[in-house]
């Protein structure tokens, strides 16, 4: 099948609302000119890449960045558990 005529595979998302927010977002649907399922699509659409970008992006406070900043600037010397498990880790990949 070709690009021109591949199918989009679609599911269905169902959801209960009060009838005051459906007259809302009929009525915000209305003042962009689209249809109340476009209108929701896009928001969700919106909201979850939103939720996602958010999720990926580590916030630090300033002192944490400057311990982060520290630690790899003049990383710790590694002790005696870490020496023991590189040599162990060492021994089974040899």
């Amino acid at each position: 099948m070709s690009a021109a005529t591949a199918t989009i595979e679609t599911a269905r998302l169902e959801a209960r609302i009060s009838t005051h927010l459906h007259s809302m977002l009929k009525r915000a649907a209305q003042l962009q000119g689209r249809t109340m399922t476009d209108f929701v699509i896009d928001a969700v659409q919106s909201a979850a890449r939103t939720t996602i970008e958010q999720a990926d992006v580590l916030k630090l406070s300033s002192a944490d960045q400057e311990a982060f900043a520290q630690a790899l600037l003049a990383p710790p010397k590694p002790k005696a558990a870490l020496k023991r498990a590189f040599a162990k880790r060492n021994k089974l990949l040899a």
